[in-house]
């Protein structure tokens, strides 16, 4: 039965509740009557019912979907501006004893290198990611209790958070590791982390059976139910996602609203962030052989869909997406984005090509340096962020949708967006990025209608100019 205030995986992603809702979908796909009061919920950013927005989904009416992308692109710059968040993954170990038969790192792959970094060499990544201008990493790694127990991660965020090599630090460390205990979650939240991530892959419990056939993630009810342990824990930002193409794509992305809604029901405030991955080619992985492949106008319709349902979260794109497809995809909904990303176990300074091959969980498509992307989002007239204050400010959790929903976010983002991007131009950026950056922070600047914020911005980046760092609102 299906019941979003549940804690049991198989209430709260009900399958006959999916499949009723996709038979209604399809059944009214071009009732104007159901789909035209939708649109103008999503256009007043009320969000949208994973039946609403399955439907819209389904909708095949030109007309209609074109205006789908317009209101998405509507939704997006009223709540986010011109704002893009940067990031870096960052990979420790990819020992597994998990299966997926999607994922190089399965326990059965003989091909690939397998490898774990020490803290030294955590230390000489973070450096040279430091070195790139990065303030916000994902730390990831593979589930093996041996190579990489909790106190492995544990003292590796230590380490991390340690780091400060000239004007660099990591000022929020988001984590992307595989579903643990209550216990596990406290000790996270004490270490001081930001969000924690986990991608369910696909919602559909028959095919997530199929594709996990052996380790602790075959599990699907603890997998799923893993969020809900993470906010137990205390960790109060938490982020969901799938990896489209493994399964039917408007089975999952039904899934993931429900996800969403079940959060929002339990503990009153939703997902922080939504990725959204599709597969791609890996070492021993050929996303060829999954039948499922979601083309690139749905899969940017998926976007759009997205932040008209869940208008505040943060929506996350990879490298695994070329630049043109993130192009399309940042007007549509996407809010953060990596950056000269390696996904290789210790890929920031190994210099031998084909050693980082060996390690890395997946190809990327998007191979620019952070300079060549900070400077690709300037000349389309985005404003780069490398802030990390609301985390720092304890405006997380239900506090940070309090001030995101009434719109009071928007002046602390956009003021702490400008000092972030001063910082980046001051000490990393090219001389060409640094003329252009330039010129957009000016442009920017009159967007903070705080008045307040904005005489003291302007006086901050003077500062940071003179030296000065790490000023936020």
């Amino acid at each position: 039965m299906y019941d979003p205030k549940s804690r049991r995986a198989e209430e709260f992603i009900c399958h006959e509740e999916i499949e009723s809702t996709l038979a209604w979908a399809e059944a009214n796909k071009r009732d104007r009557a159901l789909i035209d009061p939708l649109l103008e919920k999503a256009a007043a950013a009320k969000g949208l019912t994973h039946r609403e927005a399955a439907l819209l989904l389904a909708c095949d009416l030109p007309d209609v979907n074109e205006k789908i992308f317009e209101i998405a692109k509507q939704v997006k710059e009223h709540i986010y501006g011109s704002r893009i968040v940067l990031f870096a993954p960052l990979y420790l170990s990819n020992h597994c004893v998990n299966t997926c038969t999607y994922c190089p790192y399965h326990a059965k792959n003989k091909e690939i290198v397998r490898k774990k970094l020490t803290q030294e060499e955590i230390r000489r990544e973070v450096i040279a990611l430091q070195d790139l201008g990065h303030k916000r990493l994902l730390l990831e790694a593979g589930e093996h209790p041996k190579h990489n127990p909790i106190e492995y991660i544990l003292e590796s965020i230590k380490t991390i958070y340690s780091i400060k090599h000239k004007n660099g630090e990591i000022r929020r460390l988001n984590v992307n590791i595989a579903a643990t205990t209550v216990e596990n979650y406290r000790k996270l939240h004490e270490a001081q982390i930001g969000t924690y991530q986990l991608f369910q892959e696909t919602y559909n419990k028959t095919a997530y059976t199929e594709l996990h056939p052996k380790g602790p993630k075959a599990d699907y009810a603890y997998h799923t139910e893993a969020h809900d342990r993470a906010m137990e824990g205390g960790i109060d930002d938490v982020g969901l996602g799938v990896l489209f193409g493994l399964n039917l794509y408007r089975y999952d992305f039904v899934g993931l609203l429900m996800h969403a809604e079940h959060l929002e029901a339990v503990w009153g405030v939703g997902p922080h962030t939504i990725s959204v991955p599709r597969i791609c080619p890996a070492d021993d992985i050929d996303p060829t052989t999954f039948s499922n492949a979601v083309p690139d106008d749905v899969f940017l319709k998926v976007v759009a869909l997205i932040r008209l349902a869940v208008p505040y979260t943060g929506m996350i794109m990879s490298t695994r997406e070329s630049a043109r497809i993130r192009t399309e995809a940042l007007k549509l909904g996407i809010s953060q984005i990596s950056g000269g990303s390696r996904t290789s176990v210790g890929g920031y300074t190994i210099k031998d090509v084909n050693e980082v091959e060996n390690t890395a969980q997946f190809e990327t498509s998007d191979r620019r340096s952070l300079d060549e992307v900070v400077r690709w989002l300037l000349e389309n007239r985005y404003l780069p962020s490398f802030c990390t204050a609301c985390y720092r400010a304890g405006r997380t959790g239900d506090r940070f949708m309090e001030f995101a929903k009434n719109g009071a976010i928007a002046d602390y983002c956009q003021a702490n967006a400008l000092l972030t991007m001063k910082e980046y131009l001051c000490d990393y950026a090219s001389a060409q990025t640094r003329e252009t950056g330039e010129k957009v922070i000016k442009l920017e600047i009159p967007k903070v209608k705080n008045e307040k914020f904005r005489a003291a911005s302007e006086k901050r980046l003077e500062r940071i100019a003179e030296g000065e760092r790490d000023f936020r609102f």
